[in-house]
């Protein structure tokens, strides 16, 4: 069996530009989209709680694809599945502002998730690849920080799109985006990597992974209700078959017993869930927070959301550069410590001016920004070439799978205490109220992540 991998014919700048473009795409869709719910609702006639799923079905379609591209990458090659996400990314962003319904919508996003996801699956797999492990850190800090550059200029762009050229023209947007990247890897990225060429696929377990995560997201959110309990408790059975099944493949579609046997790999992972489980929908529900209580344009609340990402973008590169010299769960536990003070300051926001917000989203920036490149470096440097796609997979799993909890629970505690209303006059004593049992609730998450973080133990035992 003979791995197929040319990592010389790309230089290291090129496959960085390549990932840069990427990275910055994807977040930008999510972060934008964020200021564009209320007129989507508006337009459509739905509540909050389908305006939740536009988020969520995205995320969704991302998860259940993630693990199984990252593996196909790893046997087939990361640039094909690559590329074929950079397409199929595109393609939905040019149809879903033809969407004539909210369902129609809902299934051009769910394409787009599985463009993401191939996207997702790879790009951090190839820089891994292509850097060696004194300059890793730099490399992905870069990477991340276009993450974040994408995190901050979609909530102004989102915002300034939606209000002068409406809500489609995000979309549009994008895809002219994507079609530039597209360019990009085809005309740059000249290499291929596939370490684990000739390896079969386990599509049965991929199959069982994907229908039990379905029923995990979709049973979370139909809480409180009975079918809410019986989708939830199927798929977290399927959940404990997934795993007793992938121990027992030789080559399974998620290498599980990289959890058991790398504790850096493990908790590293385990402190990326719950980070971005008590992260994500912080950028949601400020949003409708910020226009419905604060009243503010789209336009404004996207100046004042962009904060966090900017932060995010200025500091990763740095934390990312030290996470080659300094242990990497020092850094990330630091960041998630930050974190946490963030989250607790905002379950005070009803009675927080605007600067206050500000000042807020910035400390929750900074606290995210020495995060995660550390726990990025930690994650991708624990594993062997051969399992890079796995790795990327996994870790971008964690991410999807925190970000769909994280709006599954605001879901959930929204239709708690609003049911299926929409956010109106008579009802906004309710919708503040749930805020500050979201945060309330994303702080103790946070607060447990630090030691999740710290437990890792040093990716370098002899330093």
């Amino acid at each position: 069996m003979t791995a197929r991998v040319n990592k010389h014919e790309t230089a290291t700048g090129s496959v960085l530009l390549v990932a840069v473009i990427s990275a910055f795409l994807t977040p930008f869709m999510g972060s934008s989209i964020n200021l564009a719910l209320p007129a989507i609702g508006s337009e459509f006639d739905v509540d909050t709680i389908i305006l939740g799923w536009i988020a969520t079905a995205y995320l969704l379609s991302s998860a259940i694809f993630l693990v199984p591209f990252g593996r196909l990458a790893d046997i087939y090659g990361r640039k094909k599945i690559f590329l074929c996400g950079m397409i199929t990314f595109t393609l939905a962003s040019s149809l879903l502002p033809f969407s004539p319904d909210i369902r129609t919508l809902l299934g051009f996003r769910v394409l787009q998730g599985m463009g993401s996801s191939m996207i997702f699956a790879t790009g951090l797999a190839i820089v891994t690849s292509v850097f060696p492990p004194d300059q890793r850190g730099k490399a992905i800090g870069f990477t991340i920080a276009s993450v974040y550059a994408g995190l901050s200029f979609g909530p102004f762009g989102g915002g300034l799109l939606t209000e002068y050229l409406g809500w489609r023209s995000i979309f549009f947007f994008t895809a002219l985006m994507g079609v530039v990247g597209v360019y990009f890897v085809i005309r740059r990225i000249r290499g291929e990597w596939a370490e684990a060429a000739g390896e079969p696929f386990d599509l049965s377990g991929s199959l069982i992974y994907g229908v039990s995560l379905f029923f995990l997201i979709f049973g979370l959110s139909l809480l409180p209700v009975l079918p809410g309990f019986i989708f939830l408790f199927s798929g977290a059975a399927g959940i404990v078959v997934f795993v007793f099944y992938e121990l027992g493949k030789s080559f399974p579609v998620m290498q599980l017993k990289l959890f058991r046997n790398n504790a850096v790999f493990a908790w590293s992972n385990l402190a990326a869930l719950i980070n971005y489980s008590a992260t994500f929908a912080v950028a949601f529900i400020m949003s409708l927070y910020l226009q419905y209580i604060k009243d503010l344009s789209p336009r404004d609340a996207g100046l004042v959301l962009v904060a966090q990402p900017v932060i995010m973008a200025l500091i990763s590169p740095l934390a990312g550069r030290l996470s080659d010299r300094i242990e990497p769960r020092l850094l990330a536990t630091a960041g998630m410590a930050m974190t946490t003070a963030g989250l607790f300051l905002l379950v005070f926001v009803n009675s927080m001016s605007i600067t206050c917000v500000i000042a807020t989203l910035i400390l929750l920036g900074a606290g995210f920004g020495f995060f995660s490149s550390p726990n990025s470096n930690a994650i991708m440097s624990a594993v062997s070439p051969k399992y890079y796609g796995i790795a990327s997979g996994t870790m971008g799993t964690m991410r999807l799978l925190g970000q769909m909890f994280s709006m599954g629970l605001v879901m959930l505690i929204l239709s708690l205490y609003m049911g299926k209303e929409p956010v109106i006059l008579e009802n906004i004593q309710y919708f503040l109220q749930s805020i500050q049992v979201v945060f309330l609730v994303f702080f103790f998450l946070c607060f447990f992540g630090i030691f999740a973080s710290y437990a890792r133990g040093k990716l370098h035992p002899g330093e």
